[in-house]
């Protein structure tokens, strides 16, 4: 195709980006701003450019055109004209090729050089001055596909938020070193779909995974630079298109098969999407995509000094959410992902940035009202990460009806006590029983609390137990970047030992301590790939640039690590076998309905129930809670009443035993030891009963889950 030959038609305004329609492609790009709109179009390599369009077409603030003679697999750009006025918002600049937003794949990766820069880069570091070089040469390409896939029969799975266990993963690192996985597929959504890392996911028993980002990311300058990569890809520039390295094909119905296959396995899958900032960063950042397209209209700008951005984020920017036409990129954005990619549901990253109006969280703001009002997206699992870096960002709890949200008050408050700090008892009888004084009083429910320990950002579950302290020299930030507060706790010794028993017994321990208070407890239960194995980051608690075996999962398993495996498997099966552990609604507490049963009981190692005065005590770092199988109150989807067996959860963060009386609130019966944490495969070896009235050697540091044998008279 050539400028000389090329045919060129009006098309039409709707829809962005380019469509091929089996004839030929439409091409349309929103610009408020612009006065002209080129078209650059490239050979199969993306290396030159052989056509130049000008999109002569304007309607409604969308550039478009159509081109009968385009095919998918066409590689194109644009160049966009008009003021180059920081001062005033305005950051065109026609040499510098920009990638379309609504691009549904983009091949090659960023080539930093300085004309990537929308100003001139000299002794003096000013981006007042634009700068003429073509940045082409530098630059991803939008590519034409053909979004036709043969999905069968294969539709959401919606399993309910009370069913649900999400295993946090990182599509590259949690395959590339997986030794049954073949090796063109390690690192790859194919990877993700062979026959061996589904076979884990099924042992374990998760039904969703959540990917981090697969967005198109692109790698930083300064981590270049260094010898470093984004690693975690929190750093988006295609809100439309799989990131591409993580492709074996090449081909995004690649990712399509991917999740075509995990929902065949009763998987579900979920994306961490981050639209609350772009890759092009702060006001000396490149010029790749949204600022050369229109700079004023993408992005917060300071309302006094348009030349810099407001950033919520940490991270140079935020994008626009009081502007129409960003909150149509990001809903469109979601809809693809669902209609077309058949996703089962969103983590948002800083979710708390899309809700800000003029400045402050608006719970009721365009954002949140236009997901709950969507016929598509209301229908999908949505979760907040519910905080950003800006003034009132904190918003764990301040979601509305239909938002999960990741509950950080969860994670400190288990990490805090298992450590055996004091004044918790309070905290950590809300946090397991689903955080009713955060969601009840919204109406949600338990299910609104996505609970974990560890994910993805800071230490890993068995960093938590051997760190005191971050170890994030090989950032190269002298150790200044990560969280300093980790609440951890390395049992005496500080990173990995191989020879002193005690504190491996211990370590170990520790580990079942807080997965089975955590996959025990109301609401749901998240934790990190690899956590499950005991994968190390080596203490580095901000691994976001470690694209190496410090990420990476190592399936080369000690027999430690194949126990722990099989002790956390045998956790979620109980879990699922048991609804007194995922219930629909809040514990009452009281007596149901005048009956004589409660629901919940609170329990003190006499086997009494708490008083206000115990509640309050410093010292307390043991509790029980029995939990009533016959009073759920709660019915199933067929309408019938849902029962199930007693349970009687005993935790003790103390460094000493405590004798625990089993108490006998509802009637006499012999229990079963279903977890005891202080054994190494986390039950009792020698199978024994307890009858009601009898005391439970309650070890130091230890869970216990006992369950009732006999139903009560």
């Amino acid at each position: 195709m050539n400028g000389a030959s090329t045919a060129i038609w009006p098309g039409h305004a709707h829809p962005l980006g380019a469509t091929w329609d089996g004839e030929g492609v439409n091409f349309a790009l929103f610009s408020e701003h612009a006065e002209k709109v080129e078209l650059c179009l490239f050979d199969p390599r993306g290396r030159r450019e052989t056509t130049r369009i000008n999109m002569r077409w304007h309607t409604d603030q969308v550039w478009h055109c159509y081109l009968p003679e385009a095919r998918p697999g066409q590689l194109y750009g644009y160049r966009v004209y008009g003021p180059y006025e920081p001062q005033k918002g305005h950051r065109f600049n026609p040499h510098k090729l920009l990638l379309d937003p609504y691009a549904r794949d983009m091949v090659g990766q960023v080539r930093w050089n300085d004309a990537l820069f929308g100003y001139t880069i000299g002794d003096k570091l000013s981006d007042l001055t634009p700068d003429t070089r073509n940045s082409a040469h530098g630059m991803p390409k939008s590519r034409v596909v053909d979004t036709a896939f043969t999905w069968g029969d294969d539709q959401p799975l919606r399993t309910p938020w009370h069913d649900t266990v999400i295993y946090e993963l990182h599509v590259k690192g949690l395959t590339i070193q997986h030794p049954s996985v073949p090796l063109p597929y390690r690192g790859t959504y194919a990877g993700l779909a062979t026959e061996p890392v589904i076979e884990h996911f099924k042992r374990l028993g998760i039904t969703a995974v959540e990917l981090m980002p697969v967005h198109t990311f692109i790698n930083d300058r300064h981590l270049s630079r260094n010898g470093l990569n984004n690693y975690w890809g929190y750093n988006s520039i295609g809100y439309f298109a799989p990131h591409a390295a993580y492709s074996a094909t090449g081909d995004i119905n690649e990712f399509k098969t991917m999740v075509k296959r995990l929902h065949s396995n009763g998987i579900e899958v979920i994306l961490d999407v981050v639209y609350n900032h772009t890759a092009e960063g702060n006001h000396m950042g490149p010029t790749l995509c949204f600022r050369g397209i229109d700079n004023a209209a993408f992005y917060r700008l300071m309302a006094d000094e348009p030349r810099y951005y407001m950033d919520y984020t940490g991270c140079g920017n935020s994008l626009n959410m009081m502007h129409p036409r960003v909150l149509q990129l990001i809903t469109d954005s979601l809809r693809y992902w669902v209609t077309e990619m058949h996703i089962d549901g969103f983590r948002f990253d800083l979710a708390p940035t899309l809700a800000r109006e003029v400045h402050a969280v608006d719970r009721f703001g365009a954002f949140l009202d236009i997901i709950h009002q969507d016929p598509v997206l209301s229908q999908v699992k949505l979760i907040a990460e519910p905080w950003d870096l800006g003034e009132g960002g904190y918003q764990v709890g301040n979601f509305p009806i239909g938002w999960t949200e990741w509950n950080s008050r969860y994670r400190d408050t288990l990490r805090a006590y298992w450590r055996g700090d004091g004044s918790l008892i309070g905290e950590l009888a809300y946090r397991i029983t689903g955080s009713s004084d955060l969601y009840e009083h919204s109406g949600r429910r338990p299910y609104a609390s996505i609970n974990f320990v560890a994910c993805h950002d800071g230490f890993t579950l068995q960093d938590l137990v051997s760190y005191n302290d971050k170890h994030n020299k090989e950032n190269m930030e002298e150790n200044r970047d990560g969280e300093n507060n980790n609440l951890s706790w390395n049992m005496g010794v500080e990173g990995p030992v191989s020879k002193n028993l005690h504190i491996i017994q211990a370590r170990e321990q520790q580990k079942r301590n807080f997965l089975t208070t955590l996959l025990l407890s109301q609401g749901v239960p998240m934790f990190a790939a690899g956590d499950e194995m005991g994968r190390t980051q080596k203490g580095n608690n901000n691994a976001y640039c470690q694209d190496n075996d410090v990420s990476w999962i190592n399936w080369d398993l000690l027999n430690k690590d194949q126990q722990f495996l099989g002790f956390v498997s045998n956790l979620i099966k109980l879990r699922k076998r048991h609804p007194v552990f995922h219930r629909r609604h809040f514990f009452q507490g009281r007596r149901i309905k005048g009956a004589f049963v409660k629901d919940i009981f609170w329990l003190r190692p006499d086997g009494k129930e708490m008083n206000d005065e115990e509640w309050n005590r410093d010292y307390v770092r043991c509790l029980g809670l029995l939990l009533n199988g016959n009073a759920i109150e709660e019915q199933d989807e067929r309408g019938r009443n849902i029962r199930d067996d007693t349970f009687l959860l005993l935790l003790n963060a103390h460094s000493q035993p405590i004798p625990f009386r089993i108490p006998t609130h509802i009637g006499i019966g012999r229990w079963l030891v279903a977890v005891d944490t202080s054994f190494e495969t986390g039950r009792r070896t020698d199978n024994r009963t307890f009858n009601t009235g009898e005391q439970y050697p309650l070890s130091p540091r230890t869970c216990v889950l006992l369950k009732l044998m006999r139903k009560p008279r």
